[in-house]
């Protein structure tokens, strides 16, 4: 229904700093044209303007350089790769469990970090991938969690709704709906107290948007003027519900009533750059600010669904020709000459190359130990240690040195 994808387009509104790594292998980098400067600016309009709830929006006018859109594209187009052979494995069994897919919003992940810095704090729901990889993780430590590899981000013991890195401030991957938004109030609480000068991004879909707990938390940061950002991405359907049969207000940006909201066109990255980096001196000033980031998805909810029972396939290719992230971005380095389409299609084979030895690689990482699973339960030191009775050694045959059982029995 090409209707249903000119309704989803009417509704929208107004990357990482590079990963430690070059912006293209030397064999391509040589044969671009202005990147020899690459800090060079070039102002971009964003597709669409900004629209504010209680506050001012921004400029649609974004400053960027030839650099970082070439971050940009070579960011999203990993991040791209990499779902769509998580999708592969998958469905060769080499992921088990639950498995959500970013593609289509990865210009919310590699947006938001180019306005901040790892010491602020990002939590999301478990559609974490790509932000996991935007914060400076590695695709060997993100295959090997899938698969449930101990080199995997958490030891292979958390899976894909369950990716860390504490040490660039992500905070995970969260499997219980919403739940993460309180949590991420909380790390916005800590920041004001320890006034650390930086602010949370705490990560919902439209599907969490109704929960209690959300409104709870954004009451009490909003009473403390927490520097916590909301960011609802909204990629229209909560599972396979669309926005609109769940949400009797589906403008997400306005919900939080008395705390201002900005909705963004959450498919341009520029946009989201722009937008995040307002939010923050927003937050660090204001208190919390509520960002709607109008996104969509290609694959279903989680690899169990389809996607194709709820929505119609004209509606996914228009989107996908109309508002694809990773195309606006090739259609601007093209227009202002950084690279030509033949050096944008070496830099994608030399990443499906990457993201196909990072598979290889994972692959030969061992499980993780049976003993494991009596690990990370309990904070060691506070006399809550997990211990073994033998009959538990015996069933599973996986402890050197079993521990009397710490209840009733001395088995």
């Amino acid at each position: 229904m090409a209707a249903a994808a000119a309704r989803l387009a009417s509704r929208q509104s107004p990357i990482s700093k590079l990963l430690r790594r070059p912006l293209l292998p030397s064999c391509i980098s040589s044969g671009l044209r202005h990147l020899s400067d690459q800090a060079t600016p070039i102002t971009v309009e964003t597709s669409v303007p900004f629209v504010g709830h209680k506050c001012e929006p921004p400029s649609r006018e974004v400053e960027t350089t030839p650099g970082e859109l070439m971050g940009f594209f070579r960011e999203m187009a990993m991040m791209r790769r990499m779902e769509i052979a998580a999708d592969s494995l998958y469905k060769a069994k080499l992921i088990r469990g639950f498995c959500h897919l970013y593609d289509g919003q990865e210009a919310v992940a590699v947006g938001m970090e180019a306005a901040i810095t790892r010491k602020d704090a990002i939590i999301t729901a478990y559609r974490d991938h790509c932000i996991f990889l935007g914060r400076g993780g590695s695709l060997v430590e993100t295959f090997a969690e899938l698969m449930g590899r101990r080199a995997g981000c958490s030891n292979g013991k958390g899976g894909s709704m369950h990716f860390y890195k504490k040490d660039s401030g992500f905070y995970g991957g969260h499997g219980i709906v919403g739940a993460q938004v309180p949590l991420g109030c909380g790390l916005a609480f800590a920041q004001k107290y320890l006034k650390e000068g930086t602010v949370t991004f705490a990560m919902y879909g439209d599907g969490a948007a109704n929960q209690g707990q959300l409104f709870e938390a954004l009451n009490i940061s909003a009473l403390w003027d927490l520097p916590v950002i909301l960011v609802c991405e909204n990629n229209h359907y909560g599972m396979g519900t669309a926005e609109w049969r769940a949400a009797k207000s589906p403008a997400y940006y306005k919900r939080g009533d008395y705390v201002p909201g900005l909705k963004v066109d959450g498919m341009d990255a520029l946009a989201v750059k722009q937008a995040c980096k307002f939010a923050k001196e927003h937050a660090l000033k204001n208190g919390p600010l509520i960002l709607e980031m109008d996104t969509y998805r290609y694959h279903g909810h989680s690899m169990s669904d389809p996607g194709s029972t709820y929505r119609t396939r004209d509606e996914i290719s228009g989107v996908r020709q109309e508002r694809d992230p990773i195309e606006r971005v090739r259609k601007l380095i093209l227009s202002h000459e950084i690279a030509s389409a033949a050096e944008l299609k070496d830099i994608e084979k030399e990443l499906r190359k990457e993201v196909d030895d990072a598979i290889a690689q994972a692959k030969e990482c061992p499980m993780p130990d049976p003993s494991e699973l009596f690990t990370d339960v309990f904070v060691k030191g506070c006399g809550a240690e997990m211990k073994t009775c033998q009959r538990c050694v015996a069933a599973l045959g996986c402890l050197s040195e079993p521990a009397s059982c710490c209840s009733s029995t001395k088995e």
